[in-house]
């Protein structure tokens, strides 16, 4: 026994000894531990205050951005009954309810003018009107009209009445809203602005375009002088003349006051063999100044054999230009074939003294002197 408490003692002093030569680092490591523990409790702490509050700003802002749009014109809506609070009393406008015909015309202005219908609507149950106008409205806001009548039903039957009469005028003003032309024009502008695109046309090159503008032109209005001669000339140039001759005949059956489309006309009936004397008898009485259309009907005269009348016109032609060589040679011709020689021989040598033959002109007259000469 006593061997065994000696070996205790021992031990004991052993452990002593050495707890007393560890005591400074043993006691430095609980220091430490005791200064770690507030600040990991502390950061543990402060994340989950972090974590809850970045939660509940995360779920705030979800919330906010997820809800649909649809309740929005339901506010509005909910604030439509308080309205009528602010308006007028309905006694104000129960003048346009007046029932005599006198007064129904005043309720329709008062409807069509944007002004004075736009406060009346929610006063006297016009929101059917409205929802004809503003369909989009209408259908994010289906209640709206509801509670606008129940408002109007408890204002009295009398304001009901007097809108009734209000929606009609009110859908007046739609036909000028589609986009119709207020101001019609006549026929004679609409030819115009048809001959100014095609002469835009033709500035730029599209021929068949500005024929069919001018086409379109004259039909319109037969009467456009300017776009039926732009449309010959292009019908000549590109070799359509039988269009040319049916659009000059159009021409003159309008208004056969046109020496100068008779002219072209009769031209043109000539190569083909056409009515050309005809056309020119026609126009004779509006041309009775001009000199170049007597010496053409002469030459055509003289061409049937009707030489005592074409000398006629071309001494009405010399009256006008007497110093045409090629007329007063044309005049000789004539009376020579009527016989009238001497007077022949005169307007032979009348053409010759005058400027304006060709070398095979003045050859032909020359022969015709000498041979009246003799």
């Amino acid at each position: 026994m006593s061997l065994i408490n000696k070996m205790l003692q021992d031990l004991d002093a052993r452990g002593g000894a050495a707890a007393a030569g560890e005591q400074p680092e043993v006691k430095a490591v609980p220091a430490v531990e005791r200064d770690r523990r507030p600040l990991v409790i502390g950061g543990a702490a402060l994340g989950v205050v972090l974590l809850a509050a970045g939660g509940w700003f995360g779920w705030q802002y979800w919330t906010s951005h997820s809800t649909p749009p649809g309740p929005v014109p339901k506010v509005v809506d909910n604030r439509i009954p308080d309205r009528p609070r602010f308006q007028e009393p309905p006694t104000a406008i129960k003048p346009i309810a007046a029932p005599s015909h006198a007064n129904a015309p005043v309720a329709a202005e008062t409807a069509v003018s944007p002004g004075v219908a736009a406060p009346a609507m929610p006063l006297h149950a016009t929101a059917p009107a409205e929802d004809a106008d503003t369909a989009p409205v209408a259908s994010r806001a289906p209640a709206k009209p509801k509670r606008a009548a129940h408002v109007a039903e408890g204002e009295g039957g009398e304001t009901s009445a007097a809108a009734a009469p209000a929606r009609k005028p009110a859908r007046a003003p739609a036909a000028p809203a589609d986009g119709i032309v207020l101001r019609e024009l006549t026929p004679k502008q609409m030819s115009e602005n048809s001959y100014r695109r095609a002469l835009a046309a033709l500035q730029e090159g599209r021929v068949s375009a500005a024929m069919a503008d001018l086409d379109k032109a004259v039909e319109i209005d037969p009467r456009n002088d300017a776009a039926r001669q732009t449309y010959v000339s292009l019908l000549l140039e590109n070799r359509r003349t039988d269009d040319a001759i049916r659009q000059l005949r159009l021409a003159l059956g309008v208004d056969a006051r046109q020496p100068g489309l008779a002219m072209v006309l009769a031209r043109l009936q000539l190569e083909k063999g056409g009515p050309a004397l005809d056309t020119l008898l026609k126009t004779l009485p509006y041309a009775t100044n001009n000199a170049d259309y007597q010496a053409f009907l002469a030459g055509v005269l003289q061409r049937d054999q009707r030489h005592a009348e074409a000398a006629e016109h071309y001494r009405e032609a010399l009256g006008l230009a007497p110093g045409n060589a090629v007329w007063w040679m044309g005049l000789g011709i004539s009376l020579q074939a009527d016989q009238h020689l001497p007077e022949a021989r005169e307007a032979y040598k009348q053409a010759r003294a005058s400027a304006g033959l060709t070398p095979e002109l003045k050859s032909f007259v020359d022969k015709k002197i000498e041979q009246l000469s003799r």
